[in-house]
């Protein structure tokens, strides 16, 4: 073939080989082991609900809304998740889920996104640069802690983005321009907050002017496709946007208890001294944020004046917000980031080819295992608890054994519960079952159906074990207890009996008669519970 005759485009193809099945394999493994958890679950709920006609509805997403959290109304099933964030994109992957229906479908999707994104990143790289140097820019791509960290967790819309943008720059420099504009629409269609993307690139065009009226076009249709969004097409769905999602995140900049997008922008640009120590605060975190971008491009970007307008306003977004996960680069938004950081880099290279030298080359490489080992030995999301401990002082760790023995008596418990079967359940089970119409986040047990008329559901599923295993820490024990009180009450006051017990994990089921066994079981668990919690209530942390 004519590939193996290019050294280049081979090394290329065998790195992108290498991060398909090393990050599938990791994936799948944690979503198998009972790792995945709650937003995974509500990505495969809106998937199953879309394949059987009922578009982006989602009874998990529901429970998140503001009129659940804030006005204290029960959860419904026919709530669509686009009052939350307008994901249209998706829909374009329905037909493959409705052909293998399975919250295992998702993470072969994520990461088949993510190395297709690495291929069309070097085909656009050798636009610009010799195939060395693009290929060396493509393996750093696939050796990113942006991009490895997230494709390890939970399906996130924004594993999109890499793919459209690399493509639609590509699309640009070869002229293609039906293919241009109709990825600028699937980008945009991916999240009501990827125009940010988008934007940062058309204002590098205008000012490098590199493409003046393209530049300004696709500022103006980013602009206006996220104000009309955000300001008066999300509205129709649910409030979740002015009531939750601006506030949560933006909140410093609103006046009230509810804001929208276009008040929060006021908010930010009349008080400017505010937006200032906002963006720069806390400092530590924000360079620490940055380095994680630039260590697998050899810091390249820090000195990229393309980079720097490229990723401003994806930035920018990023370190106004509230809270500590737009800060991990180990999370979804930080791919948001990624686009500019590699076409800065491309652009930086493009321009300095020369410097591409064996002691520059070496100092990438090193650059380069330097991000896989602090991915790796980050843990990102829990993936690889087998290797790396939860903790070190005071040290937990779980051995892959006691995990899938874990995993073997949950199963043994799943098959007593009918596929369609209304459920509540703990987050880290919760993806496994969330190919149904109603599933709520335990402890949330009532919900409205389809007929609005309201429902409790048919069992109730709790994971005891994963708290049970980190009662070291006080947050913990104090979560044990809850679970066991809740779990008490929907037993007295609830008509729910206990129809199985195994290793911490308790199932519930509503109106039938209880298993003497699994209530031996359950009595002799709360003794060792109670015993464990007063020891650590004398002796402390």
């Amino acid at each position: 073939m004519k590939w193996q005759k290019q050294p280049a485009t081979k090394a290329v193809i065998l790195v992108a080989i290498a991060f398909f099945l090393l990050t599938l394999t990791i994936s799948l493994h944690r979503y198998y082991s009972l790792y995945s958890n709650t937003d995974h679950g509500i990505f495969n709920q809106v998937f199953w609900n879309s394949s059987h006609g009922k578009l982006f509805q989602s009874s998990l997403s529901s429970s998140l809304s503001t009129n659940v959290q804030h006005n204290d109304e029960l959860p419904t099933v026919y709530y669509q998740r686009l009052g939350q964030h307008f994901t249209p994109a998706l829909l374009l992957f329905v037909p493959i889920y409705a052909l293998f229906p399975s919250p295992a479908t998702l993470n072969v999707l994520q990461v088949i996104l993510l190395t297709a994104a690495g291929l069309v990143l070097y085909l656009f790289a050798r636009e610009y640069l010799q195939p060395n140097l693009a290929a060396m820019v493509t393996i750093s791509y696939y050796a990113a802690n942006a991009v490895m960290g997230p494709s390890l967790g939970n399906f996130f819309d924004l594993c999109q983005i890499p793919l459209y943008v690399f493509s639609l720059l590509l699309a640009k420099e070869k002229r293609w321009w039906w293919l241009f504009w109709l990825l600028i629409i699937f980008s945009l269609a991916v999240r009501e907050d990827t125009g940010v993307i988008l934007f940062s690139i058309g204002v590098y065009w205008v000012l490098s002017k590199r493409s003046v009226q393209l530049g300004l076009a696709v500022c103006t249709v980013s602009l206006v496709y996220m104000i009309i969004v955000t300001n008066f097409v999300m509205p129709l769905f649910s409030e979740d946007i002015f009531k939750r999602f601006t506030i949560e995140r933006f909140g410093q900049f609103a006046e009230g208890e509810e804001a929208s997008t276009l008040e929060i922008f006021w908010g930010m640009i009349s008080n400017p001294w505010r937006l200032m120590v906002e963006f720069v605060t806390p400092w530590g975190r924000k360079i620490q944020y940055l380095l994680g971008h630039w260590l697998p491009v050899a810091f390249i970007p820090a000195i990229s004046p393309a980079t720097w307008t490229l990723t401003a306003f994806p930035l920018t977004q990023l370190f106004l917000q509230q809270g500590d996960s737009p800060l991990s680069i180990n999370i979804r938004y930080a791919v948001a980031v990624v686009p500019g950081v590699f076409y800065g880099t491309i652009i930086w290279w493009s321009q300095h080819q020369e410097k591409f030298q064996p002691r520059i080359r070496r100092f990438w490489a090193f650059c380069l295992v330097l991000s896989l080992f602090f991915t790796l030995t980050s843990n990102p999301h829990r993936a690889l608890f087998f290797l790396v401990p939860d903790s070190i002082d005071p040290w937990i760790y779980k051995p892959l054994t006691v995990q899938w023995q874990h995993v073997g008596k949950v199963s043994s418990l799943l098959e007593k519960i009918e596929p369609d079967a209304s459920i509540s359940v703990t987050r880290f089970i919760l993806p496994k079952l969330s190919s149904r119409r109603v599933i709520l986040r335990f402890p949330d047990f009532q919900y409205r159906d389809d007929n609005q008329e309201v429902g409790a559901v048919d069992y109730v599923l709790v994971d005891l074990w994963q708290v049970e295993y980190e009662a070291i820490f006080e947050s913990r024990r104090e979560e044990l207890k809850d679970r066991i009180d809740e779990i008490e009450k929907l037993r007295a006051d609830e008509d729910y009996a206990l129809i199985g017990f195994t290793e911490g994990v308790v199932l519930l089921q509503k109106s039938v008669t209880p298993k003497l066994e699994a209530e031996t079981r359950w009595q002799s668990y709360q003794e060792k519970i109670a015993k464990t919690l007063s020891e650590f209530g004398e002796t402390g942390d």
